[in-house]
Order: C-alpha cells, then sequence, then structure tokens
C-alpha cells in the first residue's frame, strides 16, 4: 500500500498553468516544464513574478545570472602607481597591478 502512494507522487503530471505576477498584475505562462525544474529543485513555492519582473527584480537588486554582481575594491598598481580596480581585497604582502601592467608582466613571463 505504501509502496502505490511512492508511485502516485512519482508520477505527477505537469501542466501549464496561468499565474498574476505580483509586481505588475499581468499574467504569464508557469510551463510544465518550469514546473518539473521547480520540483527537481525541491522549490516549493511557485513563482510570484512574470519573467520580466522576476529580471527587473534581479537586476535592482545587483543579481546577474542569478548571482551578485562582484564588488570590486580599488588599490594603486604597485607597477605603474595609477588606479587599479580589482575582484578581490588587496593585501600587503602581494604586489597588485592594473590591467595593462598585468598583462605585460603576463606577455613577458610567456
Amino acid at each position: 500500500m505504501i509502496a502505490e502512494g511512492i508511485l502516485e507522487e512519482m508520477s505527477v503530471s505537469f501542466v501549464d498553468r496561468t499565474l498574476n505576477c505580483r509586481d505588475c498584475g499581468e499574467e504569464f505562462l508557469f510551463t510544465a516544464g518550469e514546473q518539473e525544474f521547480y520540483q527537481a529543485k525541491g522549490l516549493q513555492h511557485e513563482p510570484g513574478r512574470c519573467p520580466t519582473c522576476r529580471s527587473a527584480y534581479k537586476q535592482a537588486r545587483g543579481i546577474v545570472d542569478d548571482r551578485p554582481q562582484r564588488e570590486y575594491f580599488v588599490t594603486t598598481c604597485a607597477e605603474c602607481g595609477q588606479e587599479a580596480r580589482v575582484p578581490f581585497v588587496p593585501r600587503n604582502d602581494r604586489p597588485v597591478y592594473c590591467s595593462p601592467c598585468f598583462d605585460q608582466i603576463r606577455q613577458a613571463s610567456v
């Protein structure tokens, strides 16, 4: 009897559903494929925003490709003394280079 319940859960079929966006109020389609993806990822709630509003929400929060935007730090290039923006916290134990100087150093070592 228990096995029948498990088989029933596993054979859930999904159908396209129309939902309303909580931001703009427009209707959008929550496809069977998206529902299957949500289930596979363990997501329990259906999306509340349409794809357009979801994208705008992510952009406003600085999220690109479902990842937060990278933070850059300003430091001084150890080679030329110009300002350098780097995607890591500079430490005093290693030199940090701006992009042009780093490219030149990398070219010289090849």
